[in-house]
């Protein structure tokens, strides 16, 4: 199922399943409204974005409510997460699947974003997309996030790859299988227990905040994986941005682990993750990786209408 796409004279929700908005934010918020606005496009702040009912954050009672508001609102296109944080994967008893399958729409965002973006997927087969924050549209250094925005929302474009950009082969192969993924910390959690993801015929996508996990984490997290077959289950893996002091990179982490037990291919770029490079890549797509080619990784179907 893939939603539609953004027109001139749409209207977009900002939702906090995350972190709370603070004050130091709001410059970067005003910015990116202004880029949206500059394209037709307007803006709707969910009222509990700023809520810290906790005092670590709003409740999962706050969040479900602006989430289901944008879902339910015949006027809302497409939902953006405005930040990431540390806690969506506490939304997941809350979140309302038969709504969300009865009223599918875009819904964007990164980091910790990963959690809900793939359950939603996994409930509702709704395709879902690894993309920048609200925030970080204007918060990182360059437009590329938004360019990447327009392209995949607003044109329908399928390239998960610019011209000038470098994709690398860790290992040789071909195959074809649907995209599932995002933040490493996040979907490690996800392999077993209630709200498991399905990894069964997947290319899966993977990136991890330095500063935050550094490569003994990553180990972990990916040890955790293997033991829990998600790599005698997936189809292909697809490393993008890490980047931390030791210089070690992810596909040094991944290979360490996996070596050659498994037979698909691997493939490592930059252009998403933590970095102002944030690739749009639409979760529950089908692809193809051939490592053959120069362009090594290609959507085999659209992802918007």
């Amino acid at each position: 199922m893939i939603p539609k796409k953004l027109e001139e004279g749409d209207t977009i929700a900002v939702i906090a399943p995350s972190n709370s908005v603070q004050e130091d934010d709001k410059q970067y918020l005003e910015k990116t409204e202004k880029l949206f606005n500059s394209k037709g496009i307007n803006v709707k702040y969910g009222k509990n974005i700023y809520s810290n009912t906790l005092g670590y954050g709003a409740t999962p009672d706050e969040k479900i409510e602006d989430i289901n508001i944008a879902f339910k609102d015949k006027n809302i296109k497409a939902i953006f997460c405005v930040k990431g944080g540390e806690n969506s994967n506490s939304l997941f008893e809350y979140l309302d699947y038969e709504l969300i399958k009865n009223n599918p729409k875009i819904i964007c965002g990164f980091s910790d974003s990963t959690s809900i973006l793939n359950m939603i997927y996994q409930k509702t087969n709704l395709v879902t997309f690894h993309g920048p924050t609200y925030k970080s549209i204007s918060s990182w250094e360059t437009l590329y996030g938004f360019e990447e925005i327009v392209k995949r929302f607003m044109k329908g474009e399928k390239a998960l790859k610019r011209e000038d950009e470098v994709f690398e082969t860790i290992k040789e192969g071909s195959s074809e299988g649907i995209l599932l993924g995002g933040n490493l910390n996040c979907i490690s959690r996800m392999t077993c227990g209630k709200y498991n993801l399905d990894f069964h015929d997947k290319i899966l996508f993977i990136e991890d905040l330095g500063y935050e996990s550094n490569p003994k984490f990553v180990n972990s997290f990916l040890y955790y994986m293997k033991q829990n077959d998600v790599f005698s289950k997936i189809k292909g893996l697809w490393i993008g941005n890490y980047e931390h002091e030791s210089g070690i990179s992810l596909e040094k982490i991944v290979t360490d682990i996996i070596k050659n037990e498994y037979k698909f291919p691997i493939i490592k770029s930059d252009n998403f993750g933590h970095t102002e490079k944030k690739q749009v890549i639409p979760i529950g797509s089908k692809v193809k990786i051939d490592t053959s080619h120069n362009e090594k990784i290609i959507l085999s179907e659209e992802c918007v209408n």
